[in-house]
């Protein structure tokens, strides 16, 4: 019994032990944010617990180191008084106000030992914060304002988009920011002329082709890329992208029968139950005794399988406009089966086993239209062109 409850005792005690390593061992490499973010965990769970003692002694630590080396790093960069600094040194001071944040529910943490609270200097970095995004919301300003007007690329474009966006985050309504993100984002974009082609012999059902080229539903994630479906005139188009229909192949209507016999002995009620010298046998109770009787019954089963199959084949081709140069191809292949299975039967159907006997309560189904067969087929086909749409990048 001892040895049962020791057990769990002393994997409680290691795994503490452990943990206290562990963090004063981030400490010692100066990983200070691993450190405390260990020892806030373990405080969270029970900041009065005898065992945990150590983690307010590592904190205090990690956390003073962490200021210390923070504070000196922003410093270093104040004094290389270079503007792209500007960033680091408004996250750095955000940082120093997070770290204090974390730790500022727990307190006060009491160390029994030394009788007496945690000490963590607390510091206000509220000015210093606003001074360092003042000065980079100008610099962010500027810079992105400059690509924008003097960009010869799509790139730049994309790169003043992302400047002007990270400012509008750090500090909303700054300026005209937000014309200015419309701006970046109009002249990034690329405008994508989208081709269809039948070269199958088969008529594609227009329902087929408004759902195909519909690409709205297709979910995809590239704020950068606009398909056209109808050619614009005012539109300087950079790329094509031509889907292709090459082959759509659709089988006969076929249905296959198969025969099957089935044979099974059952029970056809009972007799009474003779001697030898062909007298009803009785029990004790002077009942007549009962005997089950079986017959053997017979069953031709019919079974029917209506087939029919399309395929569809093609590819989808990006050319870039300005160079003619084709850029990638992917095949797309898709096809649809319409299987339907029946029967009938001549006999005793009691000799059929039970999926067999299921069969016989379907009936022949009118064959679905070429029409259909393709519609269905196009299902299949969406899936797949928005797995292409979502894979291709043009940059």
């Amino acid at each position: 019994m001892k040895r049962v409850i020791l057990l769990p005792l002393l994997t409680i005690f290691f795994l503490s032990c452990s943990g206290v390593k562990k963090t004063q061992a981030d400490i010692n490499v100066g990983n200070y944010n691993a450190a405390i973010t260990n020892a806030l965990k373990n405080l969270r769970e029970n900041k009065s617990k005898k065992s945990h003692q150590p983690y307010i002694l590592l904190l205090e630590e990690a956390f003073k180191k962490n200021a210390e080396r923070e504070l000196q790093h922003i410093a270093f960069l104040k004094k290389e008084n270079n503007p792209a600094n500007l960033e680091a040194i408004y996250n750095g001071y955000e940082g120093l106000k997070a770290m204090q944040e974390r730790i500022r529910p727990l307190l006060p943490l009491q160390l029994y030992d030394e009788n007496r609270q945690a000490r963590f200097s607390f510091k206000s970095y509220d000015n210093d914060i606003l001074n360092a995004k003042k000065k980079l919301s100008n610099y962010l300003y500027a810079n992105a304002n400059t690509l924008l007007q003097t960009g010869n690329s799509k790139q730049d474009y994309r790169k003043a988009y992302a400047d002007f966006n990270y400012l509008n985050q750090i500090n909303p309504n700054f300026r005209d920011v937000k014309l200015k993100l419309e701006e970046a984002h109009r002249k990034g974009l690329d405008y994508v002329n989208v081709v269809m082609i039948n070269d199958s012999e088969q008529i594609i059902p227009a329902r087929l082709e408004a759902e195909l080229l519909n690409f709205n539903t297709y979910g995809l994630n590239d704020i950068w890329t606009v398909y056209h479906t109808n050619t614009q005139d005012n539109v300087p188009y950079d790329y094509e992208m031509e889907l292709a229909f090459t082959d759509i192949n659709i089988s006969p209507e076929q249905i296959t029968e198969k025969q099957i016999q089935r044979e099974k002995l059952i029970k056809d009620g009972y007799k009474y139950a003779l001697n030898s010298e062909g007298n009803v046998v009785k029990d004790s109770l002077g009942n007549k005794i009962k005997v089950d009787k079986f017959k053997t019954v017979r069953c031709d089963f019919y079974q029917f399988n209506q087939f029919k199959k399309v395929q569809l084949r093609g590819n989808v081709r990006f050319v870039d406009l300005h160079s003619k140069q084709q850029l990638n191809s992917y095949p797309l292949v898709s096809e649809f089966v319409f299987s339907h299975n029946y029967a009938t039967h001549e006999g005793d159907k009691r000799a059929l086993e039970d999926k067999l006997l299921t069969l016989l309560s379907n009936s022949s189904v009118p064959f679905p239209t070429n029409e259909e067969m393709v519609y269905d087929a196009g299902e299949d086909l969406k899936f797949k062109l928005k797995g292409i749409l979502n894979r291709h990048r043009f940059n």
